[in-house]
C-alpha cells in the first residue's frame, strides 16, 4: 500500500468516526468483502517485511466480530472469547485469550462499567471509557486491527466500543510460570538462589532489581512473522558501546523467519551465522546475578521470552571457562578455583592425545615417565577404543538427561560399576583408557559453559584423528589450525581470543588472576566502554 493509499484509508476512517451513526452491517460486509483480495495481496507483498498493512478497527459490532471469526477463529478455538455487554447503551465486546489475563482485573473492569448509565456517555464515549470507566493500570488505544489481534495474542485485553472505531488495550497479563529456581548448570556454594524463568517480565525484573540504575535501558523487538516472541536487549546507556548496541539491533531486525519456537537458539543462528564452526560465539546464562554484573561491564544481555536463559553479547573464549563460584569466594580461593577449571579444561582437550602419542612412539617420552603406557594394547585397537569410550561417554550423558531422578543414582551406578569392570576384564578396553577418558569427561562437566565442552569434545576427536595418522607432526598442525581458527574468529565483531589474541597484558592478568573487587577498576577494552573506570572517583 503506497503512502496516498494509506493516507485515503486514513482519512476514510476519520470520516466515518464523524458520523458513526449512517453505517450499517451491510456498508460494512460489502467494504470488507471489496478489499479482501486488495488485502491478501497487501500481506503477500509484506510477508518479507514482517508487518500486515493497516486495517482499521470496524465500528460496528457485527462486523469486529466477523473480523475476529476470521483471522484468530472465534467459535473454532475455544481459548478464544469474545464477551459482548452493554453499558450506557453502548455495545462492547471485551476480546481476550483465555488462560493469557488476569480474571481479577477485567472483573473489577466489566464491574464498574456496570454502573455506567445512558446519560453517562457522552459524545466522547471513547476517552470518557478510557480516562474514567477502565480501572486499569496501563490502558491504551489502537486503530490497527491487526495490532489488537498481536496485543492479545500477547496477552492483553482488547476493550471493543460500538462507534468508536478504536479498541482499548488493556494490559492484564498473566501467563502461566514457575518459581525463579536456581539453575542446575550455574549453582555456587555461596550465592543467591534465584534463577531465569520462561516468562520475559520476571527475567527482566530480576535483572533490574540489582542494577537500579536509570541507565538500565530495555527495548522491546518482535521477531517471527507467526510467533511475534518478545526479544529484549538491554544494556546501560551510558556505559555500553553505541555502535555495539546498534549493529546488534539491526542483526535482530533483519531476521526474516515464520518464528522462533525454540527461542533464544534460533535467534542465534539467524543472527551470528557462524556455519558448522562448534564452537560457541554467544554466552548463555540462567543467573540474574551473571547477567548484571556483565551489563555493569559494558555488556549486551539479549532476553528472549519462554526461555529462561539469556544471551550476552559478546563473549570470548576467555568468557566461556569463567564461573560466578570463582567471584563467591576470596581473590586467593577465587584465583585457585579459576586456575584448577583452567587446568581441567586444558587436560580435557590434550592429555588424551598426548598418551596416545607416547603409547605410539615411547621414545618422546620425558624421563621419569616411563610408566606411561600400557603393557598390551588389549584385543581393540587403542583408536578404536577411544571412539568407542567418546560414544559411550555421550550416550551416558544423554541417558543421564531422559532418566527420571530416583533412577539416576542407580544408572550411575550400573554404568560405572558394570560396564566398566566387565569392558575392561573381557579385554574390550584396557585400565589407561578408562582412567583418561574419565579424566576428560571430568574436565568437560567442569567447564562452566555446557556448549563450550561439547566444543571441545569434537576438538579432542580431531586431535586423536590427526595423532592416530600423523603423530607428532598430526598434533602440531591440528593444535596450530585450532589456534587460528579460534583466533580467526570474531563475536560481534569482537577478537574471540581476546586478551590472548591480540594479546592485551592487563586484561590477561585478570583472566589468570581474580583480583580483589576494588581493585578490578577498568573494564575491559574489547567493549570499547564509553566509562572506562568502574568506581566513580570522588568529587
Amino acid at each position: 500500500m503506497n503512502s496516498q493509499q494509506g493516507q485515503s484509508v486514513i482519512d476514510k476512517v476519520s470520516n466515518e468516526q464523524a458520523d458513526p451513526s449512517d453505517h450499517s452491517v451491510d456498508d460494512q460486509k460489502s467494504a470488507h468483502d471489496g478489499n479482501s483480495d486488495n488485502d491478501s495481496n497487501e500481506r503477500s507483498s509484506d510477508a518479507n517485511k514482517g508487518k500486515l498493512p493497516f486495517k482499521p478497527v470496524p465500528k460496528r459490532l457485527e462486523a469486529f466480530r466477523k473480523l475476529l471469526t476470521e483471522e484468530v477463529g472465534l467459535d473454532t478455538s475455544f481459548d478464544v472469547v469474545a464477551r459482548e455487554m452493554t453499558f450506557g447503551s453502548r455495545r462492547t465486546s471485551l476480546f481476550f485469550m483465555n488462560g493469557l489475563v488476569k480474571e481479577e482485573i477485567l472483573t473489577e473492569v466489566l464491574k464498574r462499567l456496570t454502573y455506567l448509565q445512558p446519560e453517562d456517555i457522552t459524545t466522547h464515549a471513547l476517552q470518557s471509557f478510557l480516562d474514567l470507566y477502565v480501572p486499569a493500570v496501563q490502558v491504551d488505544k489502537e486503530q490497527d486491527f491487526n495490532n489488537v489481534v498481536n496485543a492479545v495474542l500477547a496477552g492483553s485485553s482488547a476493550l471493543f466500543i460500538e462507534h468508536e472505531g478504536v479498541a482499548l488495550l488493556i494490559d492484564a497479563k498473566s501467563f502461566p510460570s514457575r518459581g525463579p529456581e536456581e539453575p542446575s548448570l550455574e549453582r555456587v556454594v555461596r550465592g543467591s538462589r534465584d534463577g531465569f524463568v520462561e516468562t520475559l517480565m520476571v527475567n527482566v525484573t530480576l535483572v533490574r532489581r540489582r542494577v537500579r540504575d536509570p541507565g538500565l535501558r530495555y527495548e522491546i523487538i518482535k521477531i517471527g512473522k507467526r510467533t511475534q516472541t518478545d526479544v529484549c536487549i538491554a544494556y546501560i546507556n551510558d556505559i555500553a558501546d553505541p555502535e555495539l548496541v546498534d549493529s546488534i539491533r539491526a542483526k535482530f531486525q533483519e531476521v526474516e523467519l515464520d518464528g522462533l519456537p525454540l527461542a533464544d537458539k534460533q535467534l542465534e543462528e539467524a543472527t551470528v551465522k557462524r556455519g558448522w564452526n562448534p564452537y560457541p560465539l554467544v554466552r548463555y546464562s540462567e543467573r540474574p546475578d551473571v547477567v548484571a554484573a556483565h551489563l555493569l561491564e559494558g555488556n549486551i544481555a539479549v532476553f528472549v521470552d519462554t526461555t529462561p536463559s539469556v544471551m550476552i553479547l559478546p563473549t570470548t573464549f576467555f568468557d566461556l571457562m569463567q564461573h560466578a563460584e570463582e567471584n563467591r569466594q576470596t581473590p586467593f580461593i577465587g584465583t585457585y578455583l579459576r586456575w584448577v577449571r583452567f587446568i581441567g579444561i586444558i587436560a580435557s582437550m590434550v592429555l588424551m592425545p598426548i598418551w596416545f602419542l607416547f603409547v605410539l612412539q615411547p621414545d618422546l617420552k620425558p624421563p621419569g615417565l616411563e610408566f606411561i603406557g600400557p603393557e598390551s594394547v588389549g584385543k581393540i585397537p587403542l583408536f578404536i577404543q577411544f571412539l568407542i569410550a567418546e560414544v559411550g561417554v555421550d550416550l551416558l550423558r544423554m541417558a543421564s538427561v531422559h532418566t527420571p531422578t530416583p533412577l539416576a543414582t542407580a544408572m550411575s551406578l550400573v554404568s560405572a560399576i558394570l560396564i566398566g569392570e566387565i569392558a575392561v576384564s573381557t579385554g574390550l578396553f584396557i585400565n589407561e583408557v578408562i582412567l583418561y577418558m574419565a579424566i576428560s569427561a571430568i574436565g568437560m562437566f567442569a567447564t562452566p559453559s555446557y556448549e563450550l565442552g561439547l566444543a571441545n569434545r569434537i576438538a579432542r576427536l580431531v586431535l586423536l584423528i590427526a595423532v592416530a595418522l600423523f603423530k607428532v607432526p598430526g598434533l602440531m598442525v591440528a593444535l596450530t589450525l585450532l589456534i587460528v581458527l579460534l583466533a580467526t574468529e570474531r563475536s560481534f565483531n569482537r577478537p574471540y581470543l581476546w586478551p590472548f589474541i591480540p594479546f592485551d597484558l592487563r586484561a590477561m592478568l585478570n583472566i589468570i588472576i581474580r583480583n580483589p573487587v576494588l581493585k578490578n577498576r577498568i573494564r575491559p577494552n574489547l567493549l570499547r566502554p564509553q566509562q572506562r573506570e568502574k568506581i566513580p572517583k570522588p568529587e
